[in-house]
């Protein structure tokens, strides 16, 4: 065999195993999202973090509908610890999948759009968790903290069932409510 025929041979090998690595099926979302009933505050619970919420301390994801069907989203937290100086972050999601409104694209800044799937929400729209195809980031979200262990601990299991790395889930530090 040729130096040429075996580089060859390498390329087109390395290059199936990454197509094969890289096919993922998609995560599946919720079956139906009332978005009137999902807008409003949500604790992050915990996360894959993005590089922004790294040393995020009382996350709050917050969501408002527009009158043009795109969603305001805002994100604060305290910088570095519970006492740190409170960092706001601006997006807008987009309806992507307008049956469902549980794929969403997420724009922080023009033109790209994140994408921002809800794949669970429980029935009394109490938790969340939002995922992408990639999985590498995810958030699981409730409308008041703490979570009840079991119920993280459920959707944890569904997150490793869905093929996310558990060992990257981290817990966001909120201050108790009093």
């Amino acid at each position: 065999m040729t130096l040429i025929r075996l580089f060859k041979l390498l390329v087109l090998f390395s290059l199936f195993s990454l197509v094969a690595c890289s096919e993922r099926k998609p995560l599946e979302t919720v079956d139906s999202v009332d978005l009137e009933k999902f807008m409003g505050d949500w604790y992050v619970i915990a996360n894959i973090p993005t590089m922004f919420e790294k040393n995020a301390y009382n996350p709050i994801e917050s969501y408002q509908l527009n009158a043009d069907g795109t969603v305001a989203t805002t994100f604060t937290f305290n910088k570095g610890s519970f006492d740190g100086e409170q960092e706001v972050m601006t997006a807008k999601g987009f309806i992507k999948n307008k049956q469902t409104n549980a794929e969403w694209g997420m724009q922080f800044f023009w033109p790209i759009k994140a994408d921002y799937r809800i794949v669970y929400l429980d029935d009394d729209y109490q938790y969340t968790v939002i995922g992408r195809n990639k999985r590498d980031y995810l958030w699981i979200m409730a409308r008041q903290q703490p979570m009840p262990d079991e119920i993280y601990n459920e959707l944890e299991s569904m997150l490793a069932g869905m093929g996310y790395d558990i060992q990257q889930i981290q817990r966001a530090p909120h201050q108790p409510i009093e």
